[in-house]
């Protein structure tokens, strides 16, 4: 390979990281992003008032259910809805967007309890936001792999950013890799999207440049001969590196790498970060 392709090789490398890193960047910061995110709160049965959401809110048997006052509205599906409404009982890690005014009320259910998160684009978290520190691209840092299925997914129970917490995926099997020769392997969950995995990790960064608790790597379906490519510098922090009103899982326990992962997302500012 010529000087001048490798060149225009990492040109490209770079255009397509930027356009990731910004896409993610965007969803974040977004008007309804969890930048907005403003309360974390946990239904029961006895009704509850929040500040940042209309109503009066609980849950049991048969779902969430809200307490509209007069002259208030929230529109869900896009029809509006007034007095009592039922939302139903939501599956786990599901969810639906009720808009209210200028801000989105997300209820939803994790680890087996339902909350309310209401989202208003003037959170401060969001207002000063100036963007997420990342490691410098680097072709190094992607290298491909082998995913071994299970026979059967296997249920996982993962701990999560809120203490008490518990999420339990179906693990449909791992990921084998090399780095600097060193053999390597991590648990892979579903991803978003048909064939699509997900693996949760931390390394030796984990804690001095980058989000103690956890990292999310987002992987392409899988080739026919079984190789996958995971390209590190696409390593993401996920929502509890900002905000403490996040419920994100942690990774299991086989996935603390060995090695230091210099590459993807850093610490927050949000955290100290730089």
């Amino acid at each position: 390979m010529t000087t001048e392709a490798t060149a225009t090789d990492l040109q490209a490398f770079t255009e397509n990281w930027l356009a990731w890193y910004r896409a993610q960047e965007a969803r974040l910061a977004a008007p309804h992003g969890f930048l907005a995110i403003t309360g974390l709160h946990w239904l029961d049965e006895r009704p509850q008032r929040f500040p940042d959401a209309p109503g009066a809110w609980r849950t049991g048997p048969d779902g969430v259910v809200v307490d509209l006052d007069d002259g208030e509205e929230l529109l869900v599906g896009g029809t509006a809805v007034h007095g009592e409404h039922r939302f139903g009982v939501l599956p786990e890690r599901g969810g639906v967007d009720a808009v209210w005014g200028d801000a989105v009320i997300e209820v939803a259910r994790r680890g087996g309890h339902d909350i309310v998160r209401p989202r208003h684009p003037d959170a401060p978290l969001r207002t000063a936001f100036t963007g997420t520190p990342a490691y410098s691209p680097d072709p190094r840092w992607a290298v491909t792999g082998r995913y071994v299925p299970f026979d059967e997914p296997r249920p996982t129970t993962v701990g999560a950013a809120v203490e008490g917490l518990e999420h339990v995926y179906d693990a449909p099997g791992r990921v084998e890799f090399e780095l600097d020769g060193r053999p390597l392997s991590l648990t892979a969950f579903p991803g978003h999207g048909a064939g699509r995995l997900m693996v949760l990790f931390t390394d030796a960064t984990s804690g001095v440049t980058t989000y103690a608790a956890n990292r999310v790597l987002a992987l392409e379906p899988t080739a026919a001969d079984g190789t996958v490519v995971l390209d590190f510098n696409r390593a993401a922090n996920l929502p509890c590196a900002y905000t403490d009103l996040a419920t994100c899982p942690l990774p299991p326990a086989g996935n603390r790498l060995p090695v230091a992962i210099e590459a993807g997302q850093k610490i927050p500012r949000e955290r100290g970060g730089s």
